[in-house]
């Protein structure tokens, strides 16, 4: 069996740059978000997945998982964007126990409104930080993170 090794104080410094930077990038971008459109990440998170779901539309379940959050966690906010008028909640025409939560012409006005803003905060913050050689690294590693998270599971 292998021994399990601490990491490196090296290790730890690149973590450490890693977290809090990727921390600020978030915060900045949500900042920017929050003030530029009246959604917050998580509406648009949301509203995301509903503009990319055949007819607009996802069963609550499979909305969850598809931007995975809790159940609970998003019921509450479907709640909220409900009251807003940005989606609505329907039976499920192939399953009576379950909704689907469904785009409104409200809800894609918003998006679309959002988007433009948001991808501009995008490119400056991230893309424009790095060289295309950087942005491919940066790829490779998440594809790499990735790759192992998932066969930790």
């Amino acid at each position: 069996m292998a021994q399990r090794r601490s990491p490196s104080a090296n290790d730890l410094r690149v973590w450490r740059g890693f977290i809090e930077t990727t921390g600020a990038l978030r915060a900045d971008l949500e900042a920017r978000f929050q003030a530029e459109s009246s959604l917050s990440s998580g509406d648009y998170a949301v509203l995301l997945a509903l503009v990319e779901a055949d007819g607009q539309r996802l069963r609550s379940s499979d909305l969850a998982d598809h931007i995975d959050w809790e159940r609970s966690r998003l019921s509450h906010h479907l709640g909220r964007m409900e009251s807003r008028g940005l989606i609505t909640r329907e039976k499920c025409l192939t399953d009576n126990r379950g909704a689907e939560i469904v785009l409104t012409p409200e809800g894609a006005s918003s998006f679309r409104r959002a988007s433009g803003p948001h991808l501009h905060a995008i490119q400056e913050l991230f893309v424009e930080a790095l060289t295309p050689e950087l942005l491919g690294k940066v790829e490779e590693i998440t594809a790499s993170l990735e790759e192992h998270l998932a066969r930790k599971k």
